[in-house]
C-alpha cells in the first residue's frame, strides 16, 4: 500500500523536466499492479435513481479487481457512507492521519479471509474526495515507471517479461495465490520507481463540446490523490488528455485514435505532430498509432480504450462487426486496415483479434430517462439512443479480466465475447461483469478503473 503523505503539492511536482526525460515509460495495464483506483458514483445526470444500481455494478467489479489488488475508491461527503456500506459492510475503520479514510476493521478480516466470497473486503480503502463525477481512468493520474539505478537489466534491450499468471485452485481471491504473487510485487518495488502524471482535463471537450459545465473537482483528482498517496507527479497541464485516449504496450507503442486526439476541443492550437511529441514526452512511447475511428456514438470523441486494447506486446483486440449494415461496420474495418500496415515501436507485425460488439445496440430506454436529473449545460439522454457498448471495454487485474456483458438479447454475444477472452488470456481467469447499469453512464469498466503499477 502506498505511504500516507501530508506533504504540499508544491513538494511533490517535478519541475523542469518531463517522464521521458528522466527515463520513465507508461508500462501496459497486463502488467502487473499493486492498485487500482475508483470512484464512487453520484452524479445524477449520469446515474438514475441515485446511482442505486449502477453502485452495485460498481460494487460488483471492485469484488473482482479486489480478489489479486489492493482498490482504492474516492467518495465525495455526500455518498460515503453508501460505499463503507456497500464495500465494507459496515464493519470500517478510519486511518489516522491525513484525509478521511475507511479500510475494513480489524476484527473483521480474520472473519472474512475464511469466506471465499467476502475476503477482497479486505483488500479496499475508501478515501473522502470530491469530484464531478465517477470517471477515474479519464481524472486519476497516469503512472509512469523506471528501472531504479543498479537494478538489474536494460529496459531498451529486455526481452518481453512473462505476464501470464498461474492460478491456484480457487482462482480469483485465493490467498495462497496472493502470497505467491506477493513476492513478484515485492521484487518489483525494489526494481521500479512510480511516478504520476497530471493531464489537464476539460470534461471531454471543454466548452466547446464538453459534456458537462463544471469540472474543476475532476481536473483537481489526479494531484490529490498523488500528493495524499505520496507519488511525485509530473505536471502535463495545460495539455488536455484523458487516460482512456491512450493505451500502452509496455514496450514503446502507444494506441489513440485520430477522432479523440484530433477533436476540436481538447488541444486545438497544437498540430498532430505536435500532439504526438507531448504524449512522447509523458509516457516515453518512441511510436504513436494514430487510429482513425472509435466506437460509432461513443460521447469522448472515441476513445481508443473502447475500441482497441494491447493484450500483450504487438498483440490487440479490436472491436468488430461482419454486419455490413452497422454504423460501427466501416470504423472498425478502418482501424483493421490501419493496424494491418503498420508495425509497432520494435518494428513488429501486430496482431488483431477480432472482438465483435454486441448484435443488439444497447439503447437508452424511457425507463433509464426517468431517473436521471441533469445539470445545466450538462449532455442530456434521449430514449432510444445507441449507447457505445463494447467489450473491449474490459480491464487487467493482477489475475483477470474484468469484463463487461450487458445480459438480455445479448446473452448469446456476451458469452462469445468471454470465450474469445478466455481463449486469448489462458493465464487469467475472465469475470464477466454486468454492465449496463455503468453504460448508461457513458462509459463502462476500463473507463471506471485507473491502475497503479508495482
Amino acid at each position: 500500500m502506498p505511504v500516507f503523505w501530508e506533504a504540499s503539492m508544491d513538494e511533490r511536482v517535478i519541475k523542469g523536466s518531463t517522464p521521458a526525460a528522466d527515463g520513465y515509460y507508461m508500462p501496459a495495464e497486463f502488467e502487473r499492479h499493486s492498485g487500482c483506483i475508483l470512484i464512487w458514483p453520484a452524479r445524477p445526470g449520469s446515474w438514475p435513481y441515485g446511482a442505486r444500481a449502477a453502485r452495485e455494478a460498481f460494487a460488483n467489479v471492485i469484488a473482482a479487481i479486489a480478489g489479486s489488488e489492493r482498490v482504492y475508491v474516492a467518495a465525495g461527503k455526500e455518498c460515503i457512507a453508501s460505499a463503507v456500506a456497500m464495500l465494507l459492510n459496515d464493519h470500517a475503520e478510519r486511518l489516522p492521519h491525513g484525509t478521511e479514510r475507511y479500510v475494513l476493521a480489524r476484527g473483521m478480516c480474520a472473519v472474512y479471509q475464511k469466506s471465499d466470497k467476502e475476503r477482497w473486503r479486505a483488500n479496499v480503502e475508501i478515501f473522502l474526495a470530491e469530484t464531478d463525477d465517477a470517471w477515474a481512468r479519464d481524472v486519476a493520474p497516469t503512472f509512469v515507471v523506471k528501472r531504479k539505478k543498479g537494478a538489474a537489466g536494460n529496459l531498451e534491450a529486455a526481452e518481453p517479461e512473462d505476464f501470464t499468471i498461474k492460478r491456484k485452485k480457487g482462482g480469483v481471491g485465493n490467498p495462497g495465490a496472493a502470497a505467491s504473487l506477493g513476492a513478484v510485487d515485492e521484487q518489483k518495488k525494489q526494481e521500479r520507481q512510480v511516478c504520476a502524471v497530471n493531464w489537464e482535463f476539460n470534461a471531454w471537450g471543454g466548452d466547446y463540446d464538453g459534456l458537462y459545465a463544471s469540472w474543476e473537482k475532476d481536473n483537481a483528482f489526479a494531484s490529490f490523490f498523488a500528493k495524499n498517496y505520496g507519488y511525485h507527479i509530473y505536471d502535463a497541464s495545460p495539455f488536455v488528455l484523458e487516460g482512456g485516449s491512450i493505451h500502452s504496450d509496455g514496450e514503446g507503442t502507444l494506441l489513440v485514435t485520430e477522432r479523440c486526439l484530433l477533436s476540436k476541443g481538447r488541444n486545438p492550437g497544437l498540430t498532430k505532430a505536435e500532439i504526438e511529441s507531448r504524449l512522447k514526452k509523458h509516457t516515453g512511447a518512441r511510436k504513436v498509432l494514430w487510429l482513425p475511428f472509435g466506437i460509432y456514438g461513443d460521447e469522448t470523441n472515441e476513445h481508443v480504450d473502447n475500441v482497441c486494447a494491447f493484450i500483450r506486446p504487438a498483440e490487440v483486440v479490436l472491436a468488430w462487426t461482419d454486419d455490413a449494415d452497422d454504423p460501427q461496420y466501416p470504423m472498425s474495418a478502418a482501424d483493421l486496415s490501419y493496424l494491418e500496415r503498420e508495425t509497432d515501436a520494435r518494428g513488429r507485425k501486430i496482431t488483431v483479434h477480432k472482438l465483435p460488439i454486441p448484435r443488439h445496440p444497447v439503447c437508452v430506454q424511457e425507463k433509464d430517462l426517468g431517473g436521471y436529473s441533469f445539470a445545466p449545460g450538462e449532455d442530456m439522454r434521449e430514449a432510444g439512443e445507441r449507447l457505445a457498448a463494447s467489450y473491449v471495454n474490459f480491464y487487467f487485474s493482477n489475475n483477470a479480466v474484468v469484463m463487461p456483458v450487458f445480459g438480455g438479447e445479448n446473452t448469446e454475444s456476451d458469452r462469445l465475447a468471454v470465450a474469445i477472452m478466455e481463449r486469448l488470456n489462458p493465464g487469467r481467469r475472465v469475470v464477466p461483469v454486468s454492465a449496463r447499469d455503468i453504460l448508461v453512464g457513458g462509459g463502462n469498466i476500463h473507463c471506471i478503473t485507473q491502475q497503479i503499477p508495482v
